[in-house]
């Protein structure tokens, strides 16, 4: 039976191009080596930095973060950029465009977070790190709008539960980006899309067994929260052809179900990490100008 398939052309050129950028043997690369080419691959498919746009490379409760300041800055929330990368890889470096391009599309200041990767550091320690960041900016009188992709979206997850559960304030509102939240690889769309372009479940299961997290762990696995009440609104957004987009959906009926307001936003045509795309395929152009316009809503009028 053929494996499940976009019909988008340009998405397929996506496809293909990430397909030919590793060699046959890289999952038996060492961890450092995947991580170099995970940042190389991500800087393939960027674009210049939006005019005027600088950053600052500063550490924070001793994490390194890069913040980013749009030429018109419109809003006083600060965006707190979690990166994707299954929690073994990615940096500051890999989502570097990505983060620039958000910032100056949503007139916000942005802080990503170079958070502790494993198998180095297991949960919950890259939780801990963004935790920590999110008290120091908040400390200071803050308001943060949390986004992450993909791992990145576990952790903006986790952080609001975290942060509810401490009764911690000043979250206003969470983008999550086609998130793994711990739903059963063995039900919905982890069989549907079980062999997808760009992430497989067998990739998923991998990047779980390195995390190490407790399974009932809400923090880790957002989706075995008891309570989903009394948690920042949301922007959800999913793809089609991606074993995680089951994760994304319950997420958000959870959510709207606990009257949570929510915005969920399924790409028919995308594949997991699709935000790479948004400068080569129709698609992923329409999806981050829709998640632009998503974090723009959760910041609220200012």
């Amino acid at each position: 039976m053929p494996h499940p398939m976009p019909a988008e052309p340009e998405i397929n050129e996506f496809i293909r191009r990430c397909d030919a950028f590793y060699p046959a043997n890289a999952v038996s690369a060492s961890i450092g080596q995947q991580r170099a080419w995970y940042d190389a691959l991500c800087a393939a498919f960027d674009a210049p930095r939006p005019p005027g746009l600088a950053s600052v490379d500063a550490e924070i409760m001793g994490i390194a973060t890069r913040s980013y300041h749009p030429a018109e800055l419109r809003r006083s929330t600060v965006l707190l950029y979690l990166h994707g990368g299954g929690f073994v890889v990615g940096s500051l470096k890999s989502h570097d465009a990505i983060c620039a391009e958000i910032a100056h599309a949503v007139g916000a200041e942005l802080v990503a977070v170079d958070y502790r990767l494993a198998p180095e550091d297991l949960h919950p320690a890259a939780s801990d790190d963004v935790a920590a960041v999110a008290d120091a900016l908040i400390a200071e009188g803050r308001r943060l709008v949390v986004v992450g992709d993909s791992a990145g979206g576990n952790l903006a997850a986790g952080l609001c539960i975290r942060a509810r559960d401490a009764g911690m304030e000043g979250i206003v509102g969470q983008a999550l980006i086609y998130p793994g939240l711990g739903g059963d690889l063995g039900q919905g769309s982890f069989l549907d899309m079980a062999h997808a372009p760009g992430l497989t479940t067998a990739d998923v299961a991998y990047y779980r067994e390195l995390y190490r997290a407790d399974p009932e762990d809400a923090v880790a696995h957002p989706l075995a929260a008891s309570s989903f009440t009394d948690l920042p609104p949301a922007y959800i957004t999913s793809a089609h052809f991606d074993p995680l987009r089951d994760d994304a959906r319950i997420y958000a009926e959870r959510m709207s179900a606990a009257g949570i307001a929510v915005t969920y936003r399924n790409e028919p045509q995308m594949i997991h990490a699709w935000l790479r795309a948004r400068h080569m395929s129709p698609g992923a152009r329409d999806g981050f100008a829709a998640l632009c316009r998503g974090i723009e809503d959760l910041c609220g009028k200012e």
